[in-house]
């Protein structure tokens, strides 16, 4: 096939499986890798100098980073067994591990970074076995607020940074450098449009760098020293395995950043597979995704195994994916092959490591407000009625609160060896704790399987008047909710492509009370998937729309206080929720 194969009005010129030139593949993969060094190189930098690690140690974490990346970007591309998508996934360090790396470096350096990570690479790994595992405690409210206590937990470290130069004195270059870093970076990031935002970073870095070496803070004697092409030498610093007090306070930290890691990748791997086939509504290769998963454990067992700061996969191939239309395996393997490369030119390696602290420090400020907004949309997306809001605002002021020692100092620093005074720790386990009550204690979900259609209407009329009788609803409650599962079935009933087997999909349907209200939720999927994996996978990702139907809109102004319609490819759910009473009788 040549370049110019029809796409079928997707924009995809090349599918993954198919093998462009090997010009264009090199090209295209060259321009992946350009586009994302600096952000992979630039965290365990801005990792190891908050840290306050020596030179050589700090060398070597940055290029065992690049080459763990550059191995598992490949490793996505190949898709053996178990392990790899089979699509460009490209795969690069998390900003997500800063304040748990930098407290692992500070409080038992690099052998405690390297137990931690290694012990936190079984999480993807048991992950990519079974993808629901942690969708029941892992709730948007969780996660998102967890990412957002990143920052406060990070802030102290960028003070650091910030220091007096090299003759102890304040320089009005390193205040200079780093205001001028950050708001290039901000107003480029608001501003810029296209190719100027996405290099916006970079554009950044260089300008404040460029002031500071006005004031001398710049390195140019290590340039001078670096050689053009050498092999690396390796720095492995062991494993610490005493698991003292600072293993034990820090492991709820990685393990914790790791589920949202993995949950990252699994979301990326959804959004590569949108824009790699021709037909647009090709159902998500969920095997794919497990294989993602997978080798997000594998590479952040060779992170820990490097000591060095671990990662996830991005999104980032995506755009560019979409621009050239080639999807091909081979343009994972030549972005992972030319990260790879990187490790073996010390020369243009040491102009990245001779960047300033003050301009580091403006980058990881603008990294922490991204965060800090990333975990804000998770949990606005995730629903933010009064019960969230409370999750939500209990654990983030009780993870700032301990971070800061505003609350019981003395007597927090004393528990369990410090572990509460860690905010993402406090905050995490506030966010569980809430999130674990109000399912204990919340109405129990009833739940019925049947065959989509209009044939399954009578197994779920039995189901729902059983149901109905359980929770004392009246009459009028029991027959809206009968009427409303009729709309959901019709709406649901959509044709069957060619060469569809009806058989091969089920409803799964349930019902619980909640209030004043009874939440109907219609789901019809494969019958050959996990489901409760397939609705991890999806939660968040699907695209939704609103009034597809005339039965939606039915259903909206005649039976339900609410309908959401959500659509992906194979799979549609319906969430109807309908005002109901109790029954004068009485009942729960």
């Amino acid at each position: 096939m040549n370049a110019t194969a029809a796409d079928g009005g997707s924009g995809v010129r090349y599918e993954p499986g198919e093998k462009p030139p090997t010009s264009l593949t090199i090209g295209v993969g060259l321009q992946l890798a350009v586009l994302n060094i600096a952000a992979i190189v630039l965290i365990p930098l801005v990792v190891m100098r908050a840290a306050g690690v020596g030179e050589a140690y700090l060398s070597w974490a940055v290029l065992a980073s690049v080459t763990v990346c550059g191995l598992a970007t490949m490793l996505q591309a190949v898709r053996m067994g178990r392990f790899g998508t089979g699509h460009v996934l490209l795969m690069g360090t998390s900003g997500a591990f800063i304040p748990a790396s930098i407290m692992a470096l500070t409080e038992g350096g690099p052998a405690l970074l390297a137990t931690l990570v290694v012990v936190a690479a079984f999480i993807p790994l048991l992950l990519s076995w079974r993808l629901s595992l942690f969708q029941r405690i892992l709730t948007p409210s969780v996660s998102g607020t967890v990412i957002m206590l990143i920052p406060v937990t990070v802030l102290p470290f960028v003070s650091g940074l910030l220091a007096a130069g090299p003759d102890g004195g304040a320089l009005p270059g390193a205040p200079l450098s780093f205001f001028v870093t950050l708001i290039l970076i901000g107003c480029l990031a608001l501003r810029g449009t296209g190719a100027l935002r996405l290099w916006a970073p970079v554009i950044g870095v260089i300008v404040g760098t460029a002031i500071a070496a006005f004031y001398g803070l710049y390195d140019v004697e290590r340039i001078a020293a670096a050689t053009w092409i050498a092999l690396p030498s390796a720095r492995p610093p062991g494993f610490d395995l005493e698991f003292g007090p600072a293993f034990w306070t820090l492991l709820p930290s990685f393990l914790l950043v790791a589920v949202i890691a993995a949950i990252r990748t699994m979301s990326s791997a959804v959004a590569v597979q949108r824009v790699s086939w021709r037909r647009a509504s090709r159902a998500t290769d969920f095997r794919a995704v497990q294989g993602a998963v997978a080798v997000d454990g594998v590479g952040n067992l060779l992170a820990g195994c490097a000591g060095t700061v671990p990662g996830s996969a991005t999104t980032t191939s995506v755009p560019l994916t979409q621009l050239t239309g080639v999807a091909a395996r081979g343009v994972g393997l030549a972005a992972g092959a030319a990260f790879i490369a990187f490790a073996f030119l010390p020369k243009v390696f040491a102009v990245v490591l001779a960047i300033p602290d003050p301009v580091f420090a403006a980058y990881l400020a603008v990294l922490l407000a991204m965060l800090f907004a990333i975990g804000l949309k998770i949990v606005l997306q995730g629903g933010l009625d009064v019960r969230n809001g409370i999750v939500v605002g209990l654990a983030f002021l009780t993870g700032v609160s301990l971070q800061y020692g505003l609350i019981l100092p003395d007597q927090v620093s004393a528990f369990a060896g410090g572990l509460l005074a860690n905010g993402m720790n406090a905050g995490g386990f506030t966010a569980i704790a809430l999130t674990s009550f109000l399912r204990l204690t919340g109405p129990r979900r009833a739940r019925i399987e049947t065959e989509p259609g209009p044939s399954a209407l009578p197994r779920i009329r039995d189901f729902l008047g059983s149901f109905a009788a359980k929770a004392g609803l009246d009459a009028e409650a029991a027959d809206r909710l009968d009427a409303a599962a009729e709309e959901a079935l019709l709406s649901l009933a959509r044709p069957e492509a060619a060469g569809d087997d009806p058989s091969r999909r089920r409803l799964v349907m349930a019902a619980q009370r909640d209030k004043g209200e009874v939440a109907l939720e219609f789901v019809v999927a494969p019958r050959d998937e996990n489901l409760q994996d397939r609705l991890a996978l999806l939660s968040g990702e699907v695209e939704e729309t609103s009034a597809e139907s005339e039965v939606s809109l039915r259903l909206l102004r005649h039976l339900a206080s609410s309908v959401r319609h959500r659509q992906y490819h194979d799979t549609d759910i319906i969430t109807v929720r309908v005002a109901v009473s109790a029954a004068r009788s009485g009942g729960k």
